[in-house]
């Protein structure tokens, strides 16, 4: 039987193959814009949300520690992918186009194991939402009025309406802006004060090795202390060390600094 959230994993996996695809043969910033910023975004987005429900479902007492190892392994993507760039890029000289389609071929297998390996637990009858527990009776034979199933549905979608919930979401997506950006920025701030493109490449990568240490070591507190009281602190951490960004002018103080950063971003992106 196939699932909704494996539906949304095969969609978000085809489309950010053939996003990387396209991105490999943009030569206009509007091309680079639709392939690398809506669809690649969009297909992540497709394919980050049905794996992080599915463990949150399976994993209900241990939860922030295995969505710590889930959120995790991006992290170790991000170790990987910038020192893989760089030897393609700088030292194999293979080019841009042909190291996005490198890319790309790398993500297939990596993404179909993903596709098949997401399997979503049972739902148990005292976790079933209004509305599929109207659906659920209908299966065994019972009639179910269509506005009893309307009511319902209506009722699932009143969270949409709730203010404190629009007011979270606002707020983790303004957050969000500030936290991803010395991602795409350190490299280029690196080789600005004098740093090679590699050792600037491994910045990043350090970055994200301390934010995988992050994402992993609060799951254990998570659970006990509150995932929003760790936020807070999190997210104030990231903004100091964010604003102190400048001040780190040689190779020391950027690899201290990458190293702060990822750590308490990584904390702040696991609780988000």
């Amino acid at each position: 039987m196939i699932h909704a959230f494996q539906v949304l994993l095969c969609i978000g996996s085809i489309g950010q193959v053939f996003a990387l695809f396209m991105t490999s043969l943009c030569k206009l910033y509007y091309q680079a814009f639709l392939a690398q910023g809506v669809l690649l975004g969009v297909s992540m987005s497709l394919i980050f949300c049905p794996p992080v429900a599915v463990v949150s479902r399976r994993m209900p007492h241990r939860r922030g520690l295995a969505l710590g190892l889930t959120i995790g392994g991006s992290s170790i993507g991000g170790i990987i992918w910038p020192i893989m760039l760089e030897q393609l890029l700088n030292k194999r000289q293979l080019g841009f186009s042909w190291t996005m389609r490198v890319v790309a071929l790398t993500m297939v297998p990596l993404l179909a194991i993903t596709c098949i390996t997401v399997v979503d637990a049972p739902t148990p009858k005292a976790s079933l939402s209004p509305l599929q527990a109207v659906l659920d009776k209908n299966e065994k034979g019972a009639v179910s009025s269509n506005d009893e199933i309307q009511s319902q549905t209506e009722s699932g979608y009143s969270i949409l309406k709730n203010t404190t919930f629009i007011l979270l979401c606002g707020g983790l997506a303004l957050g969000y802006f500030g936290l991803f950006t010395p991602l795409f920025f350190i490299t280029g701030f690196g080789a600005q004060y004098g740093l090679s493109t590699s050792t600037a490449f491994y910045l990043l990568s350090g970055l994200n090795g301390a934010s995988f240490l992050g994402r992993v070591v609060p799951g254990l507190l998570a659970d006990r202390y509150g995932h929003f009281n760790l936020c807070a602190l999190a997210t104030l951490a990231a903004g100091i060390v964010g604003f102190s960004w400048t001040a780190a002018t040689s190779l020391p103080g950027l690899v201290v600094w990458s190293l702060a950063y990822g750590f308490s971003s990584g904390v702040s992106r696991f609780v988000l």
